[in-house]
């Protein structure tokens, strides 16, 4: 009964709740003007209101205490966790009034530093037949990842239903692949939490959508995820290759994309509109589209691919490589990182 409550009861809860508050976040917003008024840079033609990961994270938050109390997870990892309201909370500033990039990445250092505090860096990785045990290199490692993933969440938050999808994707199938191949089993609860609370959220998020999730609810996204992969990572060794190959979409797009805007010598923090999925979305005409192509190729590659790891253990980090090369290519050919005069430009003319 207590599995049940915690693995499908909860969840549903959550689900429903989510979408309850995204409503009242919507009509709170249409009424005080917290809207997303477009731009040149804007993937979106009308003003649309924002902030609407705030009922994600208060659902998520409030799930995770009634998992906490009911012993479903462990108090170090509720801590680390809850940590993410911090995070959260400079979203739902930025959101209303920019803060700079330099306070936003103290801020996102600061919580994480608190998570590892609670669970440590990252625990083992196997490479084939040995175990890597980083030890002082797993703090490093762990805390650059997290960090980055924050912000990774936040750069491809950029059209209709994306973020939500991809929370949706890697949370439900960590689960699924804790409840078949034993990886982290014990954070099945929290995962199908995080999935619901998004799902809630993505039923007025879903293109054309009349809400937009906003720093609070992306950011905040980031930072649970990379929690629950470093949580993973203490229970098996080949959970971080797969949790990296479940968010690989979002890895190589943000990635490949701020590589060549750096190289150009552009600020990677400035606004632009030159991931993969924006190129496609204006390419296509279509948000839908691009969201769906996202999923497919979640569904149909990087989840057999995880799941090819959480079954051959020794290949995980294989298998995690040859997972992603791919998409590196294909993000290329999409037009990563582009010139942003040609973003601008020269799609738009064709």
């Amino acid at each position: 009964m207590a599995v049940a409550v915690d693995s499908v009861l909860l969840p549903g809860v959550a689900l429903l709740l989510a979408a309850i508050l995204t409503w009242v976040v919507m009509r709170r917003a249409q009424a005080t003007g917290l809207m997303d008024v477009p731009n040149e840079r804007s993937s979106h033609g009308s003003p649309t209101p924002r902030g609407g990961g705030a009922a994600i994270v208060a659902v998520t938050s409030v799930g995770l205490v009634v998992l906490g109390l009911r012993g479903a997870i462990d108090v170090r990892l509720l801590a680390a966790l809850l940590g993410g309201l911090l995070v959260a909370g400079s979203g739902f500033i930025d959101d209303r009034r920019p803060l700079s990039a330099r306070s936003r990445l103290v801020i996102q250092t600061l919580v994480t530093l608190w998570a590892l505090g609670c669970l440590g860096g990252v625990h083992e990785v196997r490479f084939g037949s040995s175990v890597w045990s980083p030890q002082a290199g797993g703090y490093v490692l762990a805390l650059v990842g997290t960090v980055w993933t924050i912000n990774l969440f936040n750069f491809m938050d950029g059209i209709d239903g994306i973020a939500a999808a991809e929370a949706i994707f890697m949370t439900a199938a960590a689960a699924l692949l804790g409840a078949f191949e034993a990886i982290a089993p014990r954070l099945i609860p929290a995962e199908l939490l995080c999935a619901a609370a998004c799902g809630g959220f993505a039923l007025w998020n879903w293109p054309p959508a009349r809400i937009f999730m906003g720093d609070v609810g992306s950011g905040y996204i980031g930072y649970l995820l990379a929690v629950l992969a470093l949580a993973a990572s203490r229970d098996s060794p080949v959970a971080l290759p797969i949790w990296v190959t479940l968010g690989g979409v979002f890895l190589i797009d943000s990635t490949v994309t701020v590589v060549r805007r750096f190289l150009r010598g552009e600020p990677v923090h400035r606004p632009h509109r030159t991931h993969a999925y924006q190129w496609l979305a204006r390419r296509w005409k279509s948000h839908q589209r691009t969201t769906l192509v996202v999923t497919a190729v979640n569904l149909f590659w990087l989840l057999p691919c995880a799941w090819f790891e959480a079954r051959e253990p020794a290949y995980a980090v294989a298998g995690a490589v040859i997972a992603l090369a791919p998409l590196v290519l294909l993000a290329l050919a999409a037009g990563a990182g582009r010139d942003e005069v040609e973003a601008v430009a020269g799609v738009d003319a064709n």
